[in-house]
């Protein structure tokens, strides 16, 4: 009854009753997603009737409404089939000024035209496979590069940011041509870099370095949906990016990882939104070469310096307690280099174990990444070291029970999901340097099994990575415990049936052949 009455006054009426009409019609439906087939006829119907309203010289109210009702009918693919034509596309590309003019962003009357036609594109593309086709026929991915550099500088413009980057996203997800498009014709990567950098308002200090004020303000809510937009659109655009072959190359991923250790040191408008942002942040570091990582951790300031910050490794090892408050009083350093963006993920990995479920899609990307930073960067595996592999005190309780982040990443090591317990293994494994000895301290023979046999490890060793000398950090608990400690013995089974040491078990046997053959 709503199509037919909507469909009426938008083939006979003038601009206010089909504006009036079509804001009932919006209204109404505006939390809708499922639709009733028996009016799917009706609904395709109004839909190109719409489409015919949009081509005439109507108000930019009008225009809204219109847009707003295609967008909801939009949801529906089957309605999509046969209005999904290149006219079409063309007259959504023109309202999204993602035609080929060179129109400045000047008519602020126009923005939300702007964004409801960027917003139909986005379901037209994500529910039709024509509109994929048609979009790069009409080389849609260049236009919205280029909308973006209009935008890249201007402000009150975020929602037309953000949704010309989900557009670009969802084009790059569905056809993989159009990222090598984006990544080297178009320069998306500096381009989207620039986006990023314009909605966390950087300031740099260095190179590769941001200032970060840790007093300020939460990011707005549209910079965070920005940011995160933009952020899944250069995962898209890097997934294929881990050898850097030009220095060109190294200088822009640098670059990107700065802006991204700057993202993971500020926060959302909400606990939420936070996680959100941090965790594309986490899953696009995973795409960049792990030799430009380098720049996650940086050497402190002067002005760090004068403030004479305590570094971790100027307390002695039995400090833990000022260790600790050491790490919540001040900011993180070890060695003399800024640790704060390698905290937050340890943090942000600690959270997602703690949550219990979905460990492949949430843990196994930051473990990775925290895993390729240990294995590459020296100072970064022994901060990690220092966090999740403390010098071990307690002797008594298995390396599993308790509440440590040790304790937690050895309970994932006899995970039933073997994707999860293999990156926790090499997670711990790297953090010991790749030695058998030390992993076995840590985290007990069982638990080690698994990633020893894949190795070919279980008789001792270490692994193929050299790493340098550190010094010993066995403390007097552990070594007053190693000697009691029970070694692991071949197991037999004697002529009862019950188990013994192999060598006894032997001897057994080897009695009762020699009773045996004195009898015959």
């Amino acid at each position: 009854m709503d199509e037919e009455r909507a469909l009426y006054i938008v083939r006979a009426g003038e601009a206010g009753a089909i504006e009036r009409v079509l804001r009932d019609y919006s209204d109404k439906h505006r939390a809708t997603f499922k639709f009733e087939p028996t009016d799917e006829d009706k609904r395709k119907k109004l839909c190109e009737g719409i489409f015919k309203v949009l081509v005439k010289d109507i108000p930019t109210t009008c225009q809204v409404s219109c847009l707003e009702v295609l967008r909801i009918l939009s949801r529906d693919k089957k309605v999509l089939v046969p209005v999904t034509t290149k006219e079409n596309m063309q007259i959504l590309l023109r309202l999204a000024k993602l035609n080929d003019s060179d129109d400045s962003l000047e008519k602020v009357s126009e923005f939300p035209v702007i964004v409801e036609s960027l917003k139909c594109l986005c379901n037209i593309v994500f529910n039709s496979q024509m509109a994929q086709q048609l979009s790069l026929e009409l080389n849609l991915a260049a236009k919205l590069c280029n909308l973006l550099r209009k935008c890249k500088d201007r402000k009150f413009i975020s929602d037309i940011k953000c949704f010309d980057l989900r557009l670009l996203f969802l084009l790059s997800l569905l056809h993989t041509d159009i990222r090598s498009q984006l990544r080297y014709e178009l320069q998306g990567l500096p381009l989207l870099t620039q986006i990023l950098e314009s909605a966390f308002s950087i300031k740099w200090t260095d190179e590769y370095e941001s200032a970060i004020d840790h007093n300020g303000p939460p990011l707005s809510p549209q910079e965070t949906d920005c940011a995160i937009e933009a952020l899944k659109a250069l995962f898209n655009v890097t997934v294929d990016s881990w050898k850097v072959h030009k220095e060109s190359d190294s200088h822009q991923f640098r670059v990107m990882a700065a802006v991204l250790r700057h993202c993971l040191l500020i926060v959302g408008p909400t606990e939420d939104k936070t996680e959100e942002l941090h965790s594309n942040a986490v899953n696009l570091l995973s795409n960049v070469p792990v030799s430009c990582l380098d720049v996650l951790i940086c050497p402190l300031t002067h002005e760090e310096t004068a403030q004479e910050a305590t570094t971790l490794d100027e307390l002695p090892s039995d400090k833990t307690a000022e260790k600790e408050t050491v790490l919540k009083n001040n900011m993180m350093v070890y060695n003399g280099m800024n640790m704060e963006a390698i905290h937050v993920l340890l943090n942000f990995m600690e959270k997602r174990i703690d949550k219990g479920s979905s460990y492949r899609e949430g843990l196994t990307p930051v473990l990775s990444l925290l895993t390729e930073c240990s294995r590459a960067h020296r100072n970064i595996r022994k901060f990690l070291k220092d966090q999740v592999l403390p010098p071990l005190r307690d002797v008594t309780n298995r390396p599993e029970v308790g509440s440590t982040v040790r304790n937690k990443l050895v309970r994932l090591m006899t995970h039933v999901d073997l994707g999860v317990k293999q990156i926790a293994a090499e997670f711990l494994f790297v953090l010991c340097k790749e030695r058998v000895d030390s992993l076995l301290k840590y985290t007990g023979y069982g638990n080690a099994a698994g990633l020893l046999a894949a190795r070919g490890l279980l008789a001792g060793g270490r692994g193929d990575n050299w790493y340098s000398e550190d010094e010993d950090t066995d403390t007097e608990e552990y070594k007053n415990a190693k000697p009691k400690e029970e070694l692991l013995k071949p197991m037999g089974l004697k002529p009862d049936g019950t188990i013994t040491p192999l060598e006894e078990a032997l001897n057994q046997y080897s009695v009762i052949e020699e009773t045996s053959s004195d009898t015959d």
